[in-house]
C-alpha cells in the first residue's frame, strides 16, 4: 500500500503539512498519553535517562539541518505510513494490556515515524531518518534486560578495575564485585556499573556521528566506540577510587570526591570521541568544524514555514487514522478488570504442618513501589530446625498501567544480592493431582552470607517461572477474559555453611512448599474463580 497524494507545489503544501504533523504528534501524544507519563516521572528522573528530557528537541534540531534539502524535494504524502501508524496502535494496546510501559513508548516512535511518512513521504523522510531514528534513545531499556545488562557491567568493570589496581602496585583481592584491600572492602555497587555513562554517552555518539560529516565507516567507529570507551573509563575510575581509599581512607569513595570523579570520567570520554573526529578528519584533509553540520534555517524561512497556509490529502487521512486508533484505545481503556472474589492474607494460617510462623512487618516505602493489593512476609521456623524459611506474597487484583509483579530476578540484585545460580526446576508431588510445582531456583550471595530461594507466579491458575509467559497471558487472559490478576510467591531460607549447606537448604524449602501449595488455593484465585467488574468489587 504505497499510494501518493501528490507533490503540492510551492511553500503552501509543505508548510500546511508541517503544521498537520506536529497536529498529529499532539494527538498521539494524548492516546499514548499513560506511558509517556510513566516514563516523564519513572525513567528519566533516573541517573542513566535524565538525559532524554533533550533528546527530543536535539531530534528537532537535527530536522533543521537538512532544511535546505527538504526544500528541495517533493513533499509527497504516502499512505504506506498509515501502517507504521497501525503498527504503533498495535503495540499500544499490547503494552497496555500486558502493563509493559516500554511496548508502548516504542509504539509511539513508530507512529511518529508513521505520520512522517504520511504528511511528508519517502523522499523527505529519507533526509531526516537519522533524526527520526534518535528518537529512539528516549526509551529506557525494559527493566529485565537493565538488571542483566548491570549485572554484567559491575563484574566486568570490577574485573577491569581490579588489573588498574594491580598495575599500580597495590595488592588487592576479588570476589565477585567486592575488591578487597585488606584494610577495606569496596562493593561496585549498581550505580558504579557504568549505565548512568553508557547511556547518554551512545545518545552523544549517536548525535556526533549524524552531525560528523565523513565517510559511514569512520561515523559508524564513532559511534560504536562509545560503548567499549564507558567500559574502559568507567573501569579506570573504578581502579582509581581504590587506589586513593588504599592510601587516604574510605572517605575517596564517598560524598562530593565520588561523584566529580564520575563527572571527570563522563566529560573525558566526550574528549576522547571529539579527539577521535578530529584525527580522522585531520587525516582526510579536513578541518573539524567544518566537517560538523550545524546549518540550521534563517528567520525568514522559519516565517515563512510558520505563516503559509495548505493542505495535503495523505496527512487529513493520516489525522483521521490517529483519531479513530485513539477513540479505539479509549474505548479499551473503558474495559473494567473482572476482578475475581478470595480470602485475604490477614487469615493466613500461622501454622502449617510442624511450622509455626509469625507475620513481619513490611515498610511503607516498599508497599508504595510493589502498588500491591495485598501482601503478606512471615517468618517459619520449626522445632528440629533453627534455620526459618521466610514466605512472601503479593497480590494484584489487576497488572495494568504500572501495577505489575516485581520478580526476584530484579529485585534481589537491586537490594545488593548477587545470585549466582537461577533455573526453572520441578518439585515433585506438590500440587493436588501429584503433579510437580515448577519453581525458579537460586542461590544468592551477599558479602559472606547464602540463601537459597524459590520463587514462582501464581497467574489465574497457572503456576509460572518464565517472565516472558507471564506477560503473554496477562495480554491474552486481558483480551479473553477480561482478568490480569496474579501472585508472586517466594520462599527464602539462609544456606548453612558446609559441603551439605544447599542440599539441606533445598530438602527444607521442598518440605515447606509440599505445606505451602494446598493453602494457597484458598488465597489465589483460579482460572475458574468467580469474579466481578472492578467497580462492584471495590476497585476504581
Amino acid at each position: 500500500m504505497t499510494a501518493s497524494s501528490g507533490s503540492v507545489p510551492g511553500a503552501a503544501g509543505r508548510v500546511s503539512a508541517t503544521l498537520l504533523l506536529v497536529l498529529l504528534i499532539g494527538v498521539l501524544a494524548f492516546a499514548f498519553r499513560d506511558s509517556l507519563h510513566w516514563m516523564w516521572i519513572k525513567d528519566w528522573p533516573r541517573d542513566e535517562y535524565n538525559h532524554c528530557y533533550l533528546i527530543p528537541f536535539i531530534a528537532a534540531f537535527l530536522i533543521a539541518t537538512r532544511s535546505r534539502e527538504l526544500a528541495a524535494v517533493p513533499w509527497s504524502g504516502s499512505l504506506a505510513g498509515l501502517w507504521l501508524v497501525a503498527l504503533g496502535f498495535l503495540l499500544l494496546l499490547l503494552g497496555s494490556l500486558s502493563s509493559i510501559f516500554t511496548i508502548s513508548e516504542y509504539g509511539f516512535i513508530v507512529a511518529i515515524w508513521g505520520c512522517f511518512v504520511a504528511v511528508w513521504g519517502w523522499p523527505a523522510v529519507k533526509l531526516v531518518w537519522p533524526a527520526l531514528l534518535y528518537l529512539v534513545f528516549m526509551v529506557p531499556l525494559p527493566n529485565f534486560i537493565e538488571v542483566k545488562l548491570t549485572a554484567g557491567l559491575q563484574l566486568l568493570s570490577t574485573q577491569i578495575g581490579v588489573a588498574v589496581i594491580r598495575l599500580a602496585g597495590v595488592p588487592v583481592y576479588v570476589e565477585g564485585n567486592i575488591i578487597d584491600l585488606g584494610n577495606y572492602q569496596l562493593a561496585v555497587a549498581e550505580a558504579c556499573s557504568g549505565l548512568r555513562y553508557l547511556f547518554p554517552l551512545m545518545s552523544f555518539g549517536f548525535l556526533c556521528a549524524v552531525l560528523f560529516q565523513a565517510p559511514l565507516w569512520q561515523r559508524a567507529v564513532v559511534f560504536l566506540s562509545s560503548i567499549p570507551l564507558t567500559v574502559l573509563m568507567n573501569s579506570v575510575r573504578i581502579g582509581i577510587i581504590s587506589i586513593l581509599v588504599s592510601f587516604y581512607g574510605s572517605e575517596q569513595a564517598e560524598g562530593f570526591l565520588h561523584d566529580f570523579e564520575g563527572w571527570v570520567v563522563f566529560m573525558t570520554c566526550v574528549a576522547i570521541l571529539f579527539l577521535e573526529m578530529y584525527l580522522m578528519a585531520r587525516f582526510s584533509g579536513r578541518r573539524l568544524l567544518r566537517s560538523l553540520r550545524m546549518d540550521t534555517p534563517g528567520a525568514g524561512e522559519a516565517w515563512r514555514i510558520f505563516t503559509a497556509q495548505g493542505a495535503q490529502r495523505t496527512a487529513l487521512v493520516a489525522l483521521g487514522a490517529v483519531l479513530v486508533g485513539t477513540a479505539a484505545m479509549a474505548a479499551v481503556d473503558q474495559r473494567q478488570d473482572m476482578i475475581p472474589r478470595r480470602t485475604g492474607f490477614t487469615t493466613f494460617p500461622l501454622v502449617l504442618g510442624d511450622w509455626h510462623g509469625y507475620e513481619m512487618p513490611v515498610d511503607q516505602v516498599t508497599l508504595d513501589g510493589l502498588k500491591a493489593d495485598d501482601t503478606l512476609l512471615m517468618l517459619y521456623s520449626r522445632g528440629d530446625d533453627a534455620i526459618p524459611v521466610n514466605l512472601w506474597l503479593a497480590y494484584y487484583s489487576n497488572q495494568r498501567s504500572g501495577r505489575a509483579i516485581h520478580s526476584p530476578a530484579t529485585c534481589l540484585p537491586g537490594g545488593g544480592w548477587q545470585m549466582q545460580a537461577l533455573e526453572a526446576v520441578e518439585i515433585p508431588g506438590v500440587r493436588a493431582d501429584g503433579g510437580p510445582l515448577p519453581v525458579n531456583r537460586s542461590v544468592i550471595a551477599q558479602g559472606g552470607a547464602r540463601q537459597l530461594v524459590y520463587y514462582w507466579f501464581a497467574q489465574r491458575g497457572r503456576m509460572l517461572t518464565n517472565e516472558y509467559l507471564v506477560k503473554w497471558y496477562i495480554f491474552w487472559d486481558g483480551l479473553t477474559m477480561n482478568r490480569s490478576d496474579g501472585a508472586l510467591v517466594r520462599v527464602v531460607t539462609p544456606v548453612a555453611d558446609g559441603p551439605d549447606g544447599v542440599a539441606d537448604a533445598d530438602r527444607r524449602l521442598q518440605a515447606f512448599v509440599r505445606l505451602l501449595d494446598p493453602k494457597l488455593a484458598y488465597f489465589l484465585p483460579g482460572r475458574d474463580a468467580v469474579a466481578q467488574p472492578a467497580a462492584v468489587a471495590g476497585r476504581p
